[in-house]
């Protein structure tokens, strides 16, 4: 689902609509249906592709959270847990880079911030690869590294590198929490995907305490904001994977 979802708001998948569109016009000259195509996808690409419109529709999934305080975390000993969201490979002619996404590392950011503030007992850092035959670094292990750089100290990150999906890592993690006898969680990830991320953990049993990290894109220029752009195509593809996340956790009882 992740891919179709990824294809439909892209580049290549604007391509292929409009050139469907132009087939199916060439074929049919006269059909009224075909220019209806035509216009309505042209549409509906420049309205998910202007960032601003994008911005407020995962505003809207994400409504009612807020950057977390000090006074949010009532006291006992703390497990700081960030959720991962995927790789970007770098290749050098004999050696490969992977570095966090820009929304993972939006949640690093996120997690350096609140380590400072809460001085966690612990930082579990989660995510593996999506496909179970891809070799590469998991996510959790870019992100460990991120947050060594950003003053975190190795000796308190813990790893859950075998998880796929949301819900794959609050099964992974909830027994973590348990025999390290966290008393306080505290969740990072992303605003936009803090209310599934939440479910999800509540249906294994724990209630943490939401901190979300924001848009990585959100203080771009204001003309940015407006232009149709890739940026916005990609967080509309993530309001979409998070709508249609939503439905599918709750149908399967994954999510409370």
């Amino acid at each position: 689902m992740n891919q179709v979802i990824d294809f439909v708001f892209s580049a290549s998948g604007a391509l292929a609509a409009f050139l469907a569109g132009v087939v199916w016009l060439s074929a049919r000259r006269r059909s009224r249906t075909a220019h209806a195509f035509l216009v309505l996808t042209c549409i509906a690409y420049v309205t998910a592709a202007v960032y601003a419109i994008a911005y407020g529709a995962a505003a809207t999934v994400g409504f009612g959270y807020h950057p977390i305080r000090r006074e949010d975390v009532p006291p006992g000993r703390i497990a700081l847990v960030v959720l991962g969201s995927g790789d970007l490979p770098v290749f050098g002619w004999s050696d490969t880079l992977y570095i966090p996404t820009p929304v993972a590392a939006a949640r690093v950011l996120e997690t350096a911030r609140v380590y400072k503030l809460l001085n966690p007992d612990w930082v579990i850092s989660s995510g593996g690869n999506l496909n179970p035959a891809d070799s590469s670094e998991p996510s959790a292990k870019s992100m460990r590294d991120a947050l060594v750089r950003l003053g975190v100290p190795s000796a308190k990150i813990l790893l859950e590198a075998t998880s796929r999906t949301t819900h794959d890592e609050a099964v992974a993690i909830a027994p973590m929490l348990r025999s390290l006898g966290a008393e306080q969680v505290v969740l990072v990830t992303s605003a936009i995907h803090m209310r599934r991320s939440m479910g999800a953990f509540r249906a294994e049993g724990i209630t943490p305490v939401p901190a979300v990290a924001p848009d990585p894109w959100f203080r771009l220029a204001w003309r940015e904001w407006l232009i149709p752009s890739s940026r916005g195509l990609g967080l509309s593809a993530q309001v979409t994977h998070e709508v249609l996340g939503l439905v599918y956790y709750w149908t399967a009882g994954w999510w409370r």
